[in-house]
């Protein structure tokens, strides 16, 4: 195959295969384009590769891998990019796919956010849900990486402190269960008395030392520099009590935005891709994977994610090269 250069020059990059999101399916992609002989770079608006995993829950154990009773999150990023690194991809991370259009020979050029250039064979959309935006705390955005949090990347960051956090779903009673050993003191704020999360996690929260207030906010946050304590209003007889607090940690959810890519032309659905069973989108040469894409039986899994961007790759490969096998045979059958 007549592959192209992944050099950059004059801030324009040619490669093979661009695929956009570099969260578990996208990395998994990027190590499967290598293995096709292609070369490759991968675009991220966050700064560091694993998209949701190593923004919100590096540290909570996943189950649903193929072969692992349990991984943490962090360490299925780091397995999935040792996996890829002999193929040399090019992370471009910390920059939004805003334009897409079509040179004359049908190659997809992207323009991101920073005015870098990409010039692809094809594409593979693996952005998730698009780009997330964090629910804003009501009181306390003042003091913004000041002891205010929106995600745990490091749980040592919080060790010996006094951590309250906000929230009534998966991600706040995840790092409540984590940090309580590590921690001075964990109370976690709820505004209501029913929890999002699942059960056997809040009930492990709740056997636990961790302080539950429920029908309750948090109604101020003060400190000198740095948070030093919070007060909570509880709902049901409208008073108010004091916590020391050097870390307030929101996990309200956070809302999703495809951004410029809905304007690509390519056809989506309540905020998902249509795709076919190549993995193909609407738009000629660009594919989509993971939990961005929707068809009939859909199951938004990471292990369904990675059979997707591996299909998206086998089929892409096959447009780049006539003479290519949409399937080149397993793994186990090539030289080492």
């Amino acid at each position: 195959m007549n592959k192209t250069s992944s050099t950059a020059t004059d801030n324009e990059i040619g490669v093979d295969i661009l695929i956009i999101g570099a969260g578990p399916a996208g990395l998994y992609g990027a190590y499967y384009a290598g293995f096709r002989g292609l070369s490759v770079a991968v675009i991220d608006a966050l700064a560091e590769p694993g998209g949701q995993v190593s923004a919100m829950y590096p540290e909570k154990a996943i189950l649903d891998i193929a072969g692992f009773p349990s991984v943490k999150g962090r360490n299925l990023i780091e397995g999935l990019m040792a996996q890829a690194a002999p193929f040399d991809p090019v992370y471009l991370l910390g920059m939004q796919a805003r334009e897409l259009s079509h040179d004359d020979d049908g190659r997809v050029r992207i323009t991101t956010s920073t005015g870098q250039v990409v010039v692809a064979g094809a594409v593979v959309i693996t952005g998730g849900i698009g780009t997330f935006t964090p629910r804003p705390l009501a009181k306390g955005s003042e003091f913004m990486d000041r002891g205010l949090s929106y995600f745990v990347p490091d749980l040592s960051a919080h060790t010996g402190k006094d951590v309250v956090i906000v929230g009534g779903g998966d991600s706040a009673f995840d790092w409540a269960v984590h940090l309580e050993p590590i921690a001075k003191s964990v109370t976690l704020v709820h505004r209501r008395d029913r929890f999002r999360a699942h059960k056997s996690t809040v009930a492990k929260v709740q056997e636990s030392s961790v302080q539950v207030l429920v029908n309750a906010d948090v109604s101020a946050v003060r400190g000198n520099g740095w948070i030093g304590e919070v007060d909570i209003t509880h709902k049901q007889d409208k008073s108010t009590s004091t916590l020391p607090a050097q870390s307030v940690i929101a996990a309200l959810g956070f809302t999703a935005d495809l951004g410029p890519m809905m304007e690509w032309g390519i056809e989506i659905d309540n905020r998902h891709i249509a795709v076919n069973t190549r993995m193909e989108t609407n738009v000629p040469r660009v594919y989509a994977a993971g939990d961005i894409t929707d068809y009939p039986g859909k199951v938004r899994l990471i292990a369904v994610g990675f059979g997707e961007a591996a299909t998206a790759v086998n089929n892409a490969a096959a447009v780049l090269d006539p003479e290519a096998e949409i399937f080149p045979g397993h793994s186990t059958e090539q030289e080492s």
